[in-house]
């Protein structure tokens, strides 16, 4: 009988601490390049051709030197970035980050313009990310459809109208892609100078030759937020943008996350079993999982300083949501209370500690606690007085 362990590779690049912010190492430098993570048959990456150099000025490098990191993302509006939780080491647990310590460089072979994550300089950058969720698994069951991030940065930062995220199901991507419609544009770290490359239109599927997707989809959490493809991906491709080709223009319609690996284990007789590990597709989280998030994090008044937040946290252990310390300071618990407060406002679930919340949840009664202004309740007449 044979066995399949499953695994999901994250495509996200170690390097040497540089000795200045652009001080990427070039791939002949390395002595410890990778190979790429994933390239089915040829490998087809090119340059960026010249029809789609607009998307190569909305597509950057978020890297931090401290947690010797390199990632791709993409920018969905003129201050915010889009790209896999796992390049914010969300799930990383080797890795010590700080968002404070995050930087992007937009079209890096070209520009050197360097932006931090907004509220960086005054200790309020958690606040300014949003991720599906600050624990991400890589063996089953397999959240990869929590591993996607959006984060505001200074306005201005990106072209104005970012690339445009449209949401399709996964059946209508199948379809495109058997069109040839689906590619996608990224930085590898085995790609010569750190420049962007283009891979050719691939496929979308459920099932591979290697794995049927009656097998592939148990292995994962909400699978059906999941696109299984076949571009070509390298180390530090993490958090890149799957694209549509459309009439209008390409559009983002996945975030490239990693790729989905079974090793499987076959009894030989008495002896020792035998393994064979094969790589089955690469994993991107359908835009459905994100896309309504951008303009809440482009636009939305975060709390930003300490006393906002204790207020906030204070608030929402009243209401039985929270349970931490009161320390001003944005978290996985935090983040927790906010959604479960949502959840029974019937808000839309976002988790975030907006000013909009925060008045929201000011607002609500405690427990057992009757609003301040709240009238006193008539005395009938001739009911006995108290």
């Amino acid at each position: 009988m044979t066995s399949a362990i499953a695994v999901l590779a994250m495509a996200i690049a170690a390097v040497a601490t540089p000795a200045s912010a652009f001080d990427l190492p070039r791939p002949d430098q390395s002595a410890h390049l990778a190979k790429p993570v994933a390239v089915f048959g040829s490998d087809d990456r090119v340059n960026v051709p010249a029809r789609l150099d607009w998307i190569a000025q909305r597509i950057g490098i978020l890297f931090n030197n401290s947690a010797r990191t390199v990632c791709t993302a993409f920018c969905v509006a003129d201050n915010v970035i889009a790209t896999a939780a796992h390049c914010f080491a969300k799930g990383q647990s080797s890795i010590n980050a700080r968002y404070a310590d995050f930087n992007f460089v937009r079209n890096y072979d070209k520009s050197k313009t360097l932006a931090r994550i907004e509220g960086a300089t005054t200790g309020s950058a958690a606040q300014h990310v949003t991720t599906g969720d600050f624990k991400l698994r890589v063996r089953p069951p397999i959240d990869a459809a929590h591993d996607w991030a959006v984060a505001r940065l200074p306005k201005n930062t990106c072209p104005a109208d970012g690339l445009n995220v449209q949401v399709m199901s996964n059946d209508e991507l199948i379809a495109a892609a058997g069109k040839k419609k689906i590619f996608q544009v990224s930085y590898h770290r085995d790609w010569a100078q750190w420049r962007p490359s283009y891979s050719k239109p691939c496929a979308v599927a459920r099932d591979f030759d290697q794995a049927k997707w009656t097998s592939i989809a148990p292995d994962f959490l909400k699978a059906e937020q999941m696109v299984l493809h076949t571009c070509d991906t390298g180390g530090a491709s993490s958090g890149s943008p799957l694209l549509i080709e459309t009439a209008d223009g390409a559009a983002v319609v996945a975030i490239n996350v990693g790729t989905y690996v079974q090793s499987k284990v076959t009894p030989v007789g008495s002896g020792p079993a035998r393994q064979r590990t094969e790589t089955i597709a690469n994993t991107a989280v359908n835009a459905s999982a994100f896309a309504d998030r951008i303009e809440l994090m482009r636009t939305a008044p975060m709390l930003a300083s300490g006393p906002q937040l204790r207020e906030l946290q204070d608030a929402l252990r009243a209401l039985g949501h929270y349970a931490g310390r009161s320390d001003g300071a944005f978290g996985p618990a935090m983040k927790t209370a906010i959604e479960a407060f949502e959840a029974g406002a019937k808000l839309p679930v976002h988790g975030l500690p907006t000013k909009v919340i925060a008045d929201r949840v000011l607002a609500t009664p405690q427990r057992g606690v009757a609003p301040a202004s709240a009238p006193a309740a008539p005395v009938p007449a001739g009911a006995p007085q108290r």
